[in-house]
């Protein structure tokens, strides 16, 4: 599956408490230890895509197993049949990396690229990322539309804007679902609740509020095509 080569990134160290939890991670019933990559997980997805959806980090027995993300977990069960219907997508199955999904107009990463405990980067962790995010983004030439899949992605990207000198506070981008701002830079950036298995059986998120969220996106990246 191509992605974009992050120089670093499949060897990266730098946050101990991460390489040193991948390396303790009992491994879920009925696999081992060798079906887990372990490692940090690239972004994915179509190189000329004007949509990028960013989550937070990889997850313990999806992602950080199959080295794609939201593949094999209950987040990227319940989003991929999604983005298929909305034509984001080849098939609805996501279930490895080399099971012949490919994105369309669609490129996905995470905040984080290694697992952290308890799903739960550090600010630290967190700014230790931020240039491999960056460095995706920027490689993304005819990107119009970023969205931040929760809170945790939405104020990494928050950060990064700030840094970059998009936006001068946090708190003038608040985080709400299918809420959307139009940078200075020209970008989009829309929020969205989590996909993640407690949301969707809390019903904090369903079929209908991510479809409706992508057609959203689809009318912001033909606005600009206008």
């Amino acid at each position: 599956m191509p992605g974009i080569c992050l120089d670093g990134l499949d060897c990266c160290t730098k946050c101990a408490r991460l390489t040193a939890f991948m390396a303790q991670l009992a491994p879920a019933r009925g696999r081992l230890r060798a079906d887990y990559r372990n490692a940090p997980v690239n972004g994915f997805g179509d190189l000329q895509a004007r949509v990028c959806l960013v989550g937070l980090a990889p997850g313990a027995h999806g992602a950080n197993r199959t080295g794609r993300p939201f593949t094999g977990d209950g987040a990227g069960n319940f989003m991929y049949p999604l983005l298929h219907r909305a034509g984001f997508s080849n098939q609805a199955e996501a279930l490895s990396a080399y099971d012949g999904l490919t994105l369309r107009d669609l490129y996905i990463t995470n905040a984080v690229k290694c697992l952290p405990p308890e799903n739960r980067p550090s600010a630290d962790e967190f700014a230790e990322c931020r240039s491999y995010l960056e460095a995706e983004l920027s490689d993304l030439k005819r990107l119009r539309v970023i969205i931040a899949l929760g809170h945790g992605a939405h104020n990494s990207l928050l950060r990064l804007f700030q840094a970059q000198g998009l936006i001068k506070r946090l708190s003038d981008i608040p985080f709400s679902h299918a809420s959307s701002f139009l940078l200075p830079n020209g970008l989009w950036l829309v929020g969205c609740y989590h996909t993640s298995r407690y949301n969707v059986q809390t019903g904090r998120m369903n079929d209908k509020m991510f479809l409706d969220l992508l057609e959203l996106v689809k009318s912001l990246v033909q606005e600009e095509n206008d």
